[in-house]
C-alpha cells in the first residue's frame, strides 16, 4: 500500500493528499512527501525550497499569491499546528475552471495536504490562533515573476468562514482582477 492517497478535488490538478499514518505505542510516523508516491500528480515534483510559517491571530488572511508563467511552482501545504481554510484560485486561461476557486479545511493531526499544481494562486485563512503551515515548493521563489489577487475581489466571491483580518501591507496591495486579467498561461 503506498503512502498516501490522493482525492481528486473540483478544479483539474488540485488533489487532497491523505498521508498513510503508522501508529505503535511510541507514538505516530507519516510520511510527508515521496517524489515517486506523487507521480499520479500528473507531473514530476521536484522540491526546490521549503518554506514555514506562523500565523498568530485567528482570522488572518495571507495570500492570494502565485508565480507567472515565467517561474510556475506547484506547492504542497501541510499544516503543523492548528487549523486552516486553505484555498486555491485557478489561473489557468485554458482550464474550464479558470478563475474558480477550492478550499479545503487542514488542521494539524488529520494527516492531510493540499497538492497545488502551477497556475493556481494560494492564500489561507487562520481557523485558530498560532496556526503553522509547511510549503514543499517544486521552484525557487522568484519575486520579479510573483503576482497576487485580492482576497475580497468580488469576481472571485471567495466565502471566507471568517471575517478577514490582520493582512500584511503587501496582501492588501493587490489589487482587484480586470477585464486584462489575462491568467497564468504554462
Amino acid at each position: 500500500m503506498s503512502e498516501f492517497s490522493l482525492k481528486a478535488l473540483p478544479l483539474a490538478g488540485l488533489f487532497s493528499v491523505q498521508h498513510k499514518r503508522f501508529e505503535d505505542q511510541r507514538g505516530h510516523f507519516a510520511r510527508l512527501f515521496c517524489e515517486g508516491s506523487l507521480s499520479a500528480f500528473g507531473s514530476e515534483f521536484h522540491i526546490r525550497q521549503i518554506n514555514h510559517s506562523c500565523t498568530r491571530e485567528k482570522g488572518s488572511v495571507r495570500g492570494l499569491h502565485y508565480q507567472n508563467a515565467n517561474a510556475p511552482e506547484a506547492k504542497l501545504i501541510t499544516c503543523l499546528r492548528g487549523e486552516v481554510w486553505d484555498v486555491a484560485v485557478d489561473l489557468r486561461p485554458d482550464s474550464e475552471t479558470f478563475l474558480h476557486w477550492h478550499a479545503e479545511h487542514l488542521k494539524a493531526g488529520d494527516g492531510r495536504s493540499l497538492l497545488i499544481p502551477a497556475g493556481f494562486a494560494h492564500g489561507f485563512q487562520t481557523l485558530s490562533e498560532d496556526a503553522e503551515l509547511l510549503y514543499l515548493h517544486s521552484a525557487d521563489y522568484a519575486p520579479e515573476h510573483e503576482g497576487g489577487l485580492s482576497v475580497n475581489d468580488p469576481r472571485l466571491a471567495i466565502a471566507w468562514p471568517l471575517p478577514v483580518n490582520n493582512l500584511s501591507a503587501r496582501d492588501s496591495s493587490h489589487p482587484a482582477l480586470d477585464q486584462h486579467f489575462a491568467g497564468v498561461r504554462l
